[in-house]
């Protein structure tokens, strides 16, 4: 019997880009936050058709612009 949601079966390592539900599930946050960031303009997103994908790429560079942010910012 398969689970409600995704798999680490679903998960499909060639996309180039993906949906934003699907982007949040590769960052482990809601949805909801990720359309905040996508609002906000810390993700950027492609319109195709009526719908919107992420770039893979993006995501990539949005957790390496954090990371380096948080650890420039660790107390002593």
């Amino acid at each position: 019997m398969r689970k409600a949601g995704a798999s680490r079966a679903d998960f499909d390592p060639s996309l180039l880009a993906v949906t934003v539900e699907e982007a949040a599930r590769r960052l482990s946050i809601g949805r909801t936050t990720m359309y905040g960031l996508i609002r906000d303009g810390a993700v950027r997103t492609v319109p195709f058709g009526r719908s919107r994908r992420v770039p893979v790429q993006v995501l990539i560079d949005y957790l390496t612009q954090n990371t380096q942010n948080s650890n420039n910012h660790v107390a002593a």
